[in-house]
């Protein structure tokens, strides 16, 4: 209702600054008659009924669409003041969170550092141990390999002994000795 107020005065406003400015129009040119005056306010008077028709016949509506829209207005004004609020909050939000983000950087690359350090010593000692190891079995290996050549060795000389030694109990003993070897071990055994 206020709207409708406002508007009629404005309207009334304008009306009372254009007869002014007709009424020096016409003196300037013409002068004023008694006749123009009447169509004048016939004018006016026809102005303030369609005026007085328009507030009244649609002055609620008229009223309600501008109050609807202003109050529409208002509300828009809020909405954006609350939303305004809202992305102030996330903008921080962000902005801790960069903040945030360097010292997580730091703290990923220190836990990937020390992480890394951690594998590189247990592949050390892993390959320390497994050096110890193919040391030891090396070590292992040799002393059997010795053993194994010496126990060949050994067994080649044995064999190259009694061969020898077979070749000259050959050569220096003849079918005699050989018999009486052979009773002298056979009675060594019976008695026995």
């Amino acid at each position: 209702m206020k709207v409708a107020r406002h508007t009629v005065l404005s309207l009334i406003g304008v009306l009372i600054f254009a007869t002014v400015a007709f009424a020096n129009e016409g003196e300037a040119h013409h002068g004023i008659d008694a006749e123009t005056w009447k169509n004048y306010a016939f004018r006016i008077v026809n102005f303030v009924i369609f005026i007085f028709l328009i507030v009244k016949l649609g002055g609620a509506k008229i009223a309600a669409f501008f109050g609807g829209r202003r109050a529409q207005i208002k509300k828009d004004l809020e909405d954006l003041e609350i939303r305004k609020i809202e992305a102030e909050k996330r903008l921080k939000d962000v902005e801790a969170g960069i903040r945030n983000l360097e010292q997580e950087k730091a703290a990923i690359l220190a836990e990937a550092k020390a992480q890394g350090e951690a594998i590189r010593a247990a592949i050390i000692d892993k390959a320390e141990k497994d050096a110890a190891q193919m040391q030891l079995q090396a070590k292992t290996s040799a002393e059997n390999e010795t053993k194994a050549a010496f126990d060949r060795v050994r067994g080649e000389i044995a064999d190259q002994v009694i061969e020898q030694a077979t070749k000259i109990v050959r050569e220096k003993l003849n079918d005699k000795d050989h018999e009486r070897l052979v009773d002298e071990y056979l009675t060594k055994v019976v008695l026995n």
